[in-house]
């Protein structure tokens, strides 16, 4: 028996997340109910929590679910493959299904899409986020079972994992051999190392700051052969001569900085790929000279979110037991603690600093 209210962390402003009881709605039959096992935190929660997406107010965040399917209508069930008790991982994206970029089969990339946790609470039912004890379900909902016998903490990392997959092999179609060169070493660009050596590839090299020692240091462990802090090294330089002149893909997952943009011009060999996956801001990178596109026949791909066959990869892998990924999971926080996460996450709390965290409900 479900519960009336479900408990949840609302934003209600720039760095503010209010507790409150949210009403629990009845379900039609092409939709669920899920109680929320963990939900994952990454650096666009940070932006949102800062105000920088323009998320309306007030909100449920969390777009990175794993939980359990507590109430399913008759349709939902047979559509998804899924009953009441089963462990599922849910998708960002919410696309219409019927304008012509979705029926292309781009429907990441939906003109109508929404995305969980920037739907505002006073759109019925609330529920559409997963900073929350249950969320809702809707009937264009993408989920993805996954073995039910996996700590929560390790299970929810299909999302950065399949981001890892998308990005770094999917877009640039990484191939047995080829070199990589993955530019910030978060989440993605750690999951960007699992993936790639998944792969088979190459001479797989991962630059990063001087306060990113630890994840550097991880990202050996997970299979890079080489680390470059670009505080203290010249990174171009290094990458040149650790790929025989340059690499076959380059994918920048940095943050803010402009300055990767630029440097993966120089980094990728003739006819190499560059992945864009690091959102900026909207800043205009410095000295980015596109006659280097022209002359070296460089593709680059932009890359926005992930989609089905990379979460299947991802939660393939995890549940083989064959991915280290565990080990840059450091914090779990309890829902109540959601402020505090984010901002260990950001690196403002002192002595403190996550890689990878989650938020985990009350019982």
């Amino acid at each position: 028996m479900l519960p009336r209210k479900s408990f949840a962390m609302v934003q209600t402003g720039v760095r503010t997340l209010e507790p409150r009881e949210v009403e629990i709605p009845d379900i039609d039959a092409f939709s669920a109910i899920l109680e929320l096992e963990a939900c994952g935190i990454c650096g666009s929660d940070y932006e949102q929590y800062e105000g920088a997406l323009r998320t309306p107010m007030p909100v449920i965040p969390g777009h990175e679910p794993l939980g359990r399917i507590a109430r399913i209508g008759d349709v939902a069930a047979e559509r998804w493959g899924v009953d009441v008790g089963d462990r599922v991982a849910v998708e960002t994206m919410l696309s219409c299904r019927h304008c012509p970029t979705c029926f292309d089969g781009r429907y990441h990339l939906c003109e109508n899409r929404r995305i969980y946790s920037y739907i505002p609470l006073d759109e019925s039912p609330g529920l559409w986020g997963g900073y929350a004890q249950y969320m809702y379900l809707h009937a264009n909902s993408v989920i993805h079972r996954v073995d039910p016998s996996l700590p929560a903490e390790l299970a929810v990392m299909f999302n950065p994992l399949g981001a890892g997959f998308r990005w770094a092999v999917e877009l640039p179609e990484t191939k047995p051999g080829e070199s990589v060169v993955i530019l910030g070493p978060g989440q993605r660009g750690l999951s960007s190392v699992i993936a790639c050596r998944e792969v088979g590839a190459g001479t797989i090299v991962v630059t990063g700051l001087a306060a990113d020692a630890r994840k550097l240091e991880l990202a050996r462990a997970f299979g890079a052969d080489h680390t470059i802090d670009v505080d203290n090294e010249p990174a171009v330089e290094r990458v040149k001569a650790l790929t025989d002149g340059g690499a076959d893909v380059v994918v920048d997952v940095s943050a803010y900085a402009t300055q990767p943009v630029r440097d993966a011009l120089d980094m990728v060999k003739p006819g190499g790929r560059i992945v864009l996956a690091g959102v900026k801001g909207f800043k205009p990178v410095d000295d980015f000279v596109s006659d280097l596109i022209v002359m070296k026949e460089v593709t680059i791909h932009g890359a926005i979110g992930v989609t089905s066959s990379g979460y299947r990869s991802a939660i393939r892998l995890i549940e083989s037991g064959r991915s280290p990924i565990g080990q840059m999971h450091t914090h779990d926080f309890p829902l109540e603690n959601a402020d505090l996460a984010i901002r260990t996450l950001a690196r403002e709390v002192e002595n403190d600093e996550s890689i990878h965290s989650c938020l985990i409900p009350p019982k």
